[in-house]
């Protein structure tokens, strides 16, 4: 797939991404080095959580989130860079076993006033597991290059 410039982008286009399976040791060794906590480390203590289980921390299903967009078919020209999150939300965990994928969709495009070669996309990117629950839903602002003039 081509990368796309600004100008390729349309309030309402929605684009796919692949699917990646979660398992108990990534789960754990995302949470010891970046999320120590016992609901994410021990499935004994996790049962005595709100969650019930052991579940990912939120922050390694926004990496995983990331890896799926970096891979998908959105493409901006030169890369997926963050500008900023409107909202993040974790509406469902992520358990061992989890199959994920991505729906985005775009809900802006325009051009930068202050600076003419390039323009922002807000983009909902909705991560969903194989019971398609929603697992985490985020929308951001992403800097787009805009095509060059020939």
């Amino acid at each position: 797939m081509t990368e796309r410039y600004l100008e390729d982008f349309a309030v309402g286009q929605t684009f796919g991404s692949g699917r990646a399976v979660v398992d108990r040791q990534q789960i754990t060794r995302f949470a010891a080095e970046f999320d120590p906590q016992s609901l994410h480390l021990d499935e004994t203590a996790a049962q005595q959580t709100i969650f019930q289980g052991l579940a990912a921390s939120g922050w390694h299903t926004g990496a995983l989130t990331m890896r799926l967009l970096v891979d998908s078919d959105l493409k901006p020209a030169d890369g997926i860079v963050g500008a900023g999150l409107d909202e993040l939300r974790w509406p469902h965990p992520v358990r061992p076993g989890d199959e994920l994928r991505l729906e985005c969709e775009v809900l802006d495009v325009r051009p930068s006033k202050s600076r003419p070669t390039q323009g922002l996309i807000k983009v909902r990117t909705t991560t969903l597991n194989q019971h398609h629950e929603p697992v985490q839903i985020q929308i951001a602002s992403l800097p787009v290059l805009r095509r060059p003039s020939v």
